[in-house]
């Protein structure tokens, strides 16, 4: 082991490989990495933090550079820019700084909106954090995983994400999910004799303790991770707008070539014609729409974190808006998620204390000063409950020699200790079907105490026992022919404000089914006290009687799954999903992450396993249901925010393009000089970035809505000819009444132009009436009166020579007035014609197989990267 001298003379030490640590015992790792079984001081981990960083594979920082790139990566703004060079060195130089200043102030735009967003994803991961049970100073405690090091000694147990690369020094039973990093799922065996355990890989059964050997890039993850870089799959959100994005490639496409054409046959300048071309295909582009959605989608990320929703990629919130069916777990979303212990009882039913010194006993409870460091809900609730003190006392006099840690497939925990007196006892505690099932003798007695108390909706827990004398190992053969001692009866009540949750939830067309572990009659009691509406229930034993497409008929008519497991759990909601609903999945424990995986949105909680955290899209602060709906609605709202701006801008964009393309055809210049295109597009743009903070109409939110390119299409065939009406109007007006000249011809059709297509959002923006039934936002209302007003002043200013403009006669304000109000007043009748004959948007999404797999098969597989992000 090399060595390095620290700044005080402290020997330090370097990453060990874990190929290297293999080789080596127990005693020799701890001896190179300078640490004992007690762990490092804080100190000295403070010290190697200093020293070796923090434990990450790569931190979420936002690079301007990589940013500003993305601004710039449009083929058009590239050509364009291009032609304005060439029209810079060919003598056209105002036009070409006209181009450019345009060209960078959208740019700017973009880049200042997108990087906000950055920043957005930055303080989202740095609130999701993982920890890690780690032993400094002989005591247990929570570590942040970010602030391991070498040295550092980490307990695992069922469910926890293995922080770094270590070496094994004890365990029982321990296996690791490895497929992370072999692509194999059969889980490994991990001993204390030649076993290392690496990061990223997942603890499925068992438990140990391990020395950390290298972490961050030195781990064999970190080299994987950082050698295949983290480019993530497309959400269904980014899908969308890639398909209208090839929309409207096609159609400028089309109307660049014609008007390119027509010009050249008009034996105009090809420069001119190549400019003007250029600019109408930008002109019916939204420039600005990464801006507008990287606005909404920040300003969305920090709503819903003051909401207590993290978000852990922006555009995943649209697919959170997305969500229909949402299944979760009982406890802590329906209940209160704090248990307490009521009593313990005999078989028969009667007060008894016999149960509680063995179930003290018999648990895998991390004690540290006295106190719980790490316990499952029920051990803690037995733990801290004052009727238990005196038991607590003599469980401290047994001696206990193993312990076999809890399974999913098992359903129980299994001790091996002395009591007081010295008998050694094999202690078995668990869900009580698992229990009675290995016991020699159950009186019909315990089975009527069983089914009293869980149709109470109490929580039951049976602990059973068999001597073992001479006995020095313990496996899970040795849980048979058990006496039962009895049951622990605890509580968790239904939250208060849950029935309010359940309502608000059905209320925006979500359906919510329970999947739990517990008893399918404590969960139809906790369903019947909150209204859940009714519904059919399944347990663990009917699915598997069940093949897929009868579980997938039957899954629609059931409102409970009782008793199932991690597997069964994502079978239910893969099978659900082949209907075409979008389906979420609430969970917090490792037996969640297979489920968390199969949904469309896969959700956890901040206090669960670091799987699940891992599994999901989007991690609740709060384990509430409440909030979670906060998170549908934020998701919704910027859907619906976004299409506003899509909608207005491609069919007022392609009208005010189509006109100059039928202007061009007849007109002796060209009605538009390529800098007041852009000019007139920056602006109006610029005015839209206020389009986030506008509010959205309740009907708009009660349900999901999907990108459908084909609406869009229609809308811009339809609304786009409108506009032009008013454009050909403003061209006749110009010429017949005013005998404009090419600047003052195309100074009254851009403010004509900038004006109707910037008012119009206040009609596109609902189906309902304007103003009167549906109010905008006081940004949105200032931004599009502001831009209009600039607009019409911007010919009588000092620019307007520069810019290729003139001076417009008092009376081509009053024609305005009259076509704005005209225009504005033909659009809401057609917008009312439009949505009323338009055909349903199916309730249902098309889905693409195997797309949603691989986009979780390859975020899981970068699971690490981001921990510890600082």
């Amino acid at each position: 082991m090399t060595r390095v001298a620290g700044e005080r003379g402290t020997p330090q030490v370097r990453p060990l490989p874990v190929a290297e640590a293999a080789t080596m015992s127990g005693g020799q790792v701890l001896a190179a990495l300078h640490t004992t079984d007690r762990g490092l001081s804080r100190q000295e981990a403070a010290e190697r933090l200093r020293v070796f960083g923090p434990n990450a594979v790569r931190t979420h920082r936002v690079r301007t550079v990589v940013v500003l790139l993305r601004q710039v990566r449009s083929p058009l703004l590239i050509l364009l820019a291009v032609t304005a060079l060439a029209s810079f060195f060919l003598g056209e130089r105002l036009d070409a700084v006209i181009i450019a200043v345009i060209l960078l102030a959208s740019v700017g735009l973009g880049f200042v909106n997108e990087y906000r967003a950055e920043r957005a994803v930055r303080a989202l991961h740095e609130q999701i954090r993982h920890r890690a049970l780690v032993i400094r100073d002989g005591e247990p405690g929570l570590v942040d995983v970010a602030d391991l090091v070498p040295g550092d000694i980490v307990q695992l147990n069922l469910g926890d994400v293995v922080p770094a690369d270590a070496r094994v020094l004890s365990a029982t039973a321990l296996q690791c999910e490895e497929s992370v990093l072999t692509g194999e799922s059969v889980p490994v065996d991990k001993t204390a004799e030649s076993g290392c355990v690496l990061m990223g890989t997942v603890v499925c059964a068992g438990s140990g303790h391990a020395v950390v050997a290298a972490t961050g890039g030195a781990t064999q993850f970190g080299q994987i991770a950082l050698g295949l870089g983290q480019e993530q799959p497309p959400t269904e959100f980014q899908i969308g707008l890639r398909r209208f994005s090839t929309l409207l490639v096609q159609v400028g496409a089309v109307l660049t070539v014609a008007i390119f054409a027509v010009n050249l046959v008009l034996h105009r300048p090809l420069l001119e014609a190549l400019l003007f071309s250029l600019a109408i295909a930008v002109g019916i582009s939204p420039q600005l729409l990464p801006a507008v959605v990287s606005t909404s989608l920040a300003t969305g990320s920090h709503q819903l974190a003051r909401r207590k929703v993290l978000i852990k990629r922006l555009v995943c919130i649209e697919d959170l808006g997305d969500v229909e069916v949402l299944f979760t777990d009982k406890t802590g979303t329906l209940t209160e998620g704090r248990t307490t212990f009521m009593r313990a009882l005999d078989p028969a039913g009667r007060p008894s204390s016999v149960t509680l010194v063995p179930a003290l006993v018999c648990t895998e409870a991390v004690l540290g000063d006295g106190r719980i460091v790490q316990a499952n809900p029920l051990d803690a609730a037995l733990w801290n409950s004052p009727a238990t003190e005196r038991a607590r006392q003599s469980a401290t006099r047994w001696r206990r020699l193993a312990i076999l840690p809890f399974e999913h497939e098992r359903r129980l925990v299994s001790a091996l200790a002395d009591d007081e007196a010295g008998q050694r006892l094999i202690i078995v505690k668990g869900a009580p079907e698992a229990v009675l099932g290995r016991c020699a003798d159950v009186t019909a007695a315990a089975t009527a105490t069983l089914t009293a108390e869980f149709q109470a909706g109490h929580r039951i827990i049976a602990v059973a026992v068999k001597p073992a004398p001479g006995a020095a190992t313990l496996s899970a053969a040795d849980e048979c022919d058990l006496s039962l001692l009895g049951f622990l009866v605890s509580l968790d009540p239904p939250k208060t404000d849950a029935k309010d949750a359940l309502n608000r939830l059905a209320g925006l067309g979500i359906t919510v089914k329970v999947i739990t572990g517990d008893n399918p009659r404590v969960a139809e009691h906790v369903c019947a006290q909150l209204g859940l509406p009714g519904g059919g229930t399944l347990t663990g034993a009917d699915l598997e009687r069940m093949d897929d497409p009868q579980l997938a008929a039957a899954i629609g008519a059931t409102s409970i799954f009782a008793r199932v497991g991690p597997a069964q759990k994502a079978r239910i909601v893969r099978l659900h999903r082949t209907s075409g609903l979008d389906v979420a999945f609430l969970g917090d424990g490792v037996n969640d992450a297979l489920a968390l995986h199969a949904a469309d949105v896969g959700i956890a909680v901040e206090g669960g396993t670091e799987v699940a955290k891992d599994a999901a899209d989007v991690v609740l602060l709060e384990k509430s249901l409440d909030v979670l709906a906060d998170g549908v609605v934020t998701g919704r709202r910027i859907f619906a925010n976004t299409m506003k701006y899509v909608l207005m801008g491609t069919s007022s964009n392609f009208g005010n393009m189509f006109s100059a393309a039928g202007a061009s055809a007849f007109l002796g210049f060209l009605p538009m000089l390529p800098s007041q295109i852009l000019l007139n597009n920056l602006l109006y743009d610029t005015s839209q970035l206020a389009i986030p903070t506008d509010t959205v109409d309740p009907e708009q939110l009660a349900r999901p809505a999907r990108w459908d390119v084909g609406l869009i299409r229609r809308f811009m065939l339809f609304f786009g000819p409108i506009s032009s009406l008013f454009d050909f109007a403003t061209f006749a007006v110009m010429l017949w009444v005013f005998a404009a000249g090419p600047p003052l011809f195309r100074s009254g059709w851009f403010v004509e132009s900038l004006a109707t297509q910037t008012l119009v959002i206040f009609a596109i923006r609902t189906k309902r009436v304007p103003f009167t039934r549906s109010h905008p936002s006081v940004p949105l209302l200032v931004a599009a009166l502001g831009v209009v007003t600039i607009g019409a002043i911007l010919p009588a200013t000092p620019l307007a020579a520069t810019l290729g403009f003139s001076p417009l006669p008092g009376g081509f304000f009053l024609a305005l007035v009259a076509m704005v109000v005209t225009y504005l007043a033909l659009i809401e009748v057609g917008k009312r014609w439009f949505f009323r004959t338009a055909p349903a948007v199916p309730p249902t999404r098309p889905r693409r197989p195997g797309h949603r797999t691989h986009r979780r098969a390859a975020r899981f597989k970068t699971t690490a990267v981001g921990r510890g992000t600082r």
